[in-house]
């Protein structure tokens, strides 16, 4: 009897299945576990299941498969303003040191560096200096009986660099008259720099309640070309250009004025329409900004100019053991030698190479500003003797030296540039719930029908132990398969006429 209780096991399957598939809400299913032997029909709807099915997984393969590549889409708006933060001005004089203020000293120990004498401590082309350059650079160059004094890189760059109060001729903000308190000294790549609404402690941020030009920063400027270094030579702290050079960023970042900012000649005015650009990355896996927060001693904020400063900071601590005049911190700086024979070298592999030492990512939050230039010659010919009587100097000298720099906002707006997730968990989950209805008409709760059933059919895990009351090690002494296992004959009743009242009844049996 056990055996036949066994032998129907397969068949109790196949009926459990049956009623699975007739009370499942999954269509087609019913279709295919029809009750009755196989027929054309039932092999039918059989494929024409496996085949929605196959689509099925085929669609949420591809739908998983673009969710994993993690896209965004950018999102542009433009939002207008009541009023707006103006940003910060660093303007650089192209020239870093001023002719007339170089000593004998500091010919001594940076001639060779500017390329006004070879390593002999001689002119090196005198052929090309003007009469009264040629006898000034003859006279610093004078080293008889000469005794060298103790010289310092950062002294050299504060002394000798262009002063703004004899540069700046007018400056008004928003016309009021601003003057050359209202800048701040800062030490870049080009030397001696100065920057106008720096912001930080103690210093009110300037505002701006309208667009277009006398609504912003004007300013009048004095190259002061007679200062200019004579240039015998192609060195990193001479400059063949003339005029100044100018970067509008945010207060939360420094200036990288010699790599970001655009130049402004002299004999011209330039306006400079702007628009704030607040942009918004997204964080990995979706973009590459840099979330996290800056880890530098020398910066607070993260941007890509702060970063990149003290990343060239640290390389050249590494590997010449100094720092140049412009960067943070408080390492030594380096002596004329070693701009010359490493830090200049190091900071242009940098710059010019594909190094991936200085790598650095977006912020995931930045502020940048959008420029549109413009230029007129100044001054005309009616207003040149205007000037020239105004400044003390000769019509020729305003044309070659005078410069107008206008920057303004064109409009009280701002761009609002974000990137936002193209695909997400929801998204996907809708799109497999609409797969899976439109193929086999699943829905989650059918989904969850089908684990119930084969909870329910599928044997206990991890299976019992033998011996374990669930498991006897050996059943024929276990009380409960004594009334399972166990069968005993049950008396039937006979007709009266039977020889054997009480025989049993054959292949009857009760446990």
């Amino acid at each position: 009897m056990r055996r036949g209780s066994e032998g129907s096991g397969e068949g109790e399957g196949l009926s459990s299945l049956r009623a699975f598939a007739h009370s499942s809400s999954l269509h087609g299913i019913s279709h295919v576990f029809a009750y009755g032997a196989v027929s054309l029909r039932r092999v039918l709807w059989g494929g024409f299941f496996l085949g929605s099915l196959g689509l099925l997984l085929l669609v949420c393969a591809e739908r998983v498969a673009y969710f994993l590549t993690y896209p965004h889409v950018t999102k542009l708006d433009e939002v207008a303003a009541r009023n707006l933060t103006f940003p910060a001005i660093t303007i650089c004089n192209l020239n870093e040191f001023r002719f007339s203020k170089i000593t004998r000293n500091d010919m001594y120990h940076v001639g060779e560096l500017l390329a006004l004498l070879n390593e002999r401590y001689e002119i090196s082309n005198p052929q090309l200096a003007e009469p009264h350059v040629l006898a000034a650079l003859r006279d610093k160059a004078n080293f008889k009986n000469f005794k060298a004094k103790p010289f310092s890189m950062a002294e050299f760059y504060n002394r000798t660099g262009h002063d703004l109060a004899d540069m700046l001729l007018q400056c008004s903000f928003r016309g009021t008259g601003c003057t050359a308190r209202n800048f701040t000294v800062i030490f870049t790549r080009l030397g001696k720099c100065y920057t106008f609404n720096p912001g930080g402690p103690g210093r009110e941020v300037l505002t701006t309640l309208q667009g277009g030009s006398g609504n912003g920063l004007e300013l009048m400027l004095n190259v002061q070309q007679e200062e200019y270094l004579p240039v015998w030579g192609d060195t990193d702290e001479t400059s063949f250009e003339v005029g100044v050079k100018v970067q509008i960023h945010s207060q939360d970042e420094p200036p990288f004025i010699d790599q970001l900012g655009f130049g402004v000649a002299p004999g011209f005015q330039t306006f400079v329409s702007c628009q704030q650009q607040r942009l918004v990355y997204l964080p990995p896996p979706w973009g590459d900004c840099k979330a996290t927060p800056i880890e530098s001693d020398f910066f607070t904020n993260y941007s890509l100019t702060a970063c990149r400063l003290d990343c060239e900071t640290r390389y050249l601590a590494e590997n010449c053991n100094c720092r140049m005049v412009h960067m943070p911190g408080n390492a030594n700086v380096c002596t004329p030698e070693q701009y010359k024979e490493c830090a200049d070298p190091a900071l242009d592999f940098l710059v010019t190479k594909d190094s991936e030492y200085c790598a650095c990512r977006t912020p995931c939050a930045m502020v940048r500003y959008g420029k549109e230039l413009s230029m007129v010659k100044i001054p005309s010919k009616a207003s040149a003797k205007y000037l020239a009587k105004k400044f003390n100097k000769t019509e020729q000298y305003i044309a070659d030296n005078v410069l107008v720099l206008d920057i303004f906002f064109e409009a009280l707006n701002y761009e609002m540039i974000e990137q936002k997730k193209a695909y997400e968990v929801a998204g996907l989950l809708g799109d497999i719930g609409g797969q899976m209805g439109l193929f086999i008409g699943a829905s989650l709760l059918t989904i969850l029908e089908i684990f119930d059933y084969l909870y329910e059919v599928s044997p206990p895990w991890p299976p019992p132990a033998r011996g374990s009351p669930a498991f006897p090690a050996n059943p024929r002494h276990s009380p409960q398969s004594s009334h399972s296992l166990v069968t005993r004959p049950i008396p039937c009743r006979h007709p009266p006429s039977s020889s054997s009242p009480t025989a049993p009844c054959s292949g009857v049996s009760l446990p």
